[in-house]
């Protein structure tokens, strides 16, 4: 049984990302970076630049994108550098959404005391 992105040859993933074996050392993917395309194909585009953009019409994690095209992680990172570079995507982390302000302690201990008094 082999794991997918395992049989590709390396000359198709040299061809993919142009020869280059990282992105850019500023790329902000990890695993769980989310990715959202920003329009869509264009004809005469790299056909996994286009499955990318297809697949990220709602936010979509690299790693699922990554798992979708069947590609490396660090393939996939480089196809993702490309993108953003164009500004055809945008990306940010999950917890960049969460809002990290507390609510207010007053609020919270009137809840407690009324937790209590039940």
């Amino acid at each position: 049984m082999s794991r997918p992105g395992r049989d590709d040859s390396p000359d198709r993933l040299y061809t993919l990302t142009g020869g280059r074996s990282r992105s850019a050392p500023d790329a902000p993917f990890d695993l769980v970076t989310l990715i959202v395309a920003e329009s869509g194909p264009v004809p005469g585009m790299q056909s996994e630049h286009a499955a990318i953009l297809r697949l990220c019409h709602l936010p979509t994690a690299m790693v699922e994108i990554a798992a979708e095209l069947g590609l490396p992680v660090s393939i996939t990172r480089i196809l993702l550098s490309d993108l953003l570079d164009a500004g055809r995507i945008s990306a940010r982390h999950p917890r960049a959404a969460v809002d990290h302000s507390l609510p207010d302690p007053d609020i919270l201990e009137q809840v407690l005391v009324g937790l209590r008094n039940l």
